[in-house]
């Protein structure tokens, strides 16, 4: 028997739906849409396709969206200055800059220089900081939307074993937050993880993000799991897949989720959400 799917692109859908409609009901009352400005830094294939989808779901939901494209061979001092003028730019709430960023500029820098209060990725030490002592305000926008995921299965979490395979700043260290928040007991695997497939059998919930092609296969699967694949490679034939092997996982998982079409949709539906959440809070702190 199958696992169910969690299809994240008709959930995402349901949340574009819901923030397209609560920016018109702002919109009625007299307040601004929110403004997002969209940062990209040279020609990578990847962050184009990204940038493109963003901007797409940003024109969707009735957001005013500002992209500024800058070469590759842009200096820090540069981005930095940019960065400065969009946090005093009082029509923009969000600032999202696209990653990978050319090897020439410090990421870290460059998301510690963005005001926590627009910093609508929830990359910034503040935001991550707030989440880990369970006060979150703009939370990480992949792990948000796999606990989107995982509250849709109606499956109670609560002490339930989650294993997050990855160790990311963007996705595998906030994951392991969410998850205890949601109060899992949490074990985070990584590269020096010994035997990693014993762990991974024993997970009622699997967050993969390793970035492997099919790198787990469908009896590390615990019967029954939650099974989140954050994963999105291109194997041997050039086709679209994650980090775990779905073929096999479906058959043992009591939810899986699809790639593409799983965590990817959700990813930009929370940082929609996060930039609505922004917005209100700067106008309704300011009064319009």
């Amino acid at each position: 028997m199958g696992a169910n799917i969690l299809d994240g692109k008709r959930i995402a859908a349901d949340i574009r739906a819901q923030v397209k409609a609560d920016v018109a009901s702002r919109s009625a009352h007299g307040l601004r849409p929110p403004g997002l400005a969209v940062v990209l830094v040279g020609e990578h294939p990847a962050s184009q396709v990204y940038v493109r989808n963003k901007r797409k779901a940003c024109a969707e939901v009735g957001f005013h969206s500002a992209l500024h494209a800058l070469p590759d061979s842009t200096s820090q001092a540069q981005l930095l200055a940019l960065v400065d003028q969009l946090n005093a730019d009082d029509t923009i709430d969000g600032i999202l800059v696209q990653l990978p960023l050319p090897e020439q500029i410090d990421a870290e820098a460059v998301i510690e220089r963005i005001l926590p209060t627009k910093d609508v990725d929830g990359f910034h030490p503040y935001n991550v900081g707030r989440l880990a002592l369970r006060m979150p305000q703009l939370r990480p926008c992949t792990p948000k939307g796999v606990m989107t995921l995982l509250e849709r299965t109606g499956q109670q979490l609560e002490g339930l074993d989650a294993v997050v395979i990855g160790q990311s700043n963007i996705v595998g260290r906030p994951m392991a937050l969410e998850l205890l928040a949601a109060r899992c007991t949490i074990t985070v695997c990584h590269s020096r993880t010994k035997d990693l497939a014993d762990k991974a059998r024993a997970a009622d919930v699997l967050v993969v993000a390793m970035g492997r092609a099919r790198h787990v296969p469908g009896d590390w699967i615990k019967p029954g799991a939650l099974v989140i694949d954050v994963g999105m490679n291109r194997d041997e034939q050039g086709k679209l897949c994650g980090d775990v092997d779905f073929a096999t996982a479906v058959e043992r998982a009591g939810w899986i989720t699809p790639v593409p079409g799983g965590v990817g949709p959700m990813t930009i539906a929370s940082l929609l959400q996060n930039t609505l959440q922004a917005n209100a809070l700067r106008t309704d702190n300011a009064g319009g």
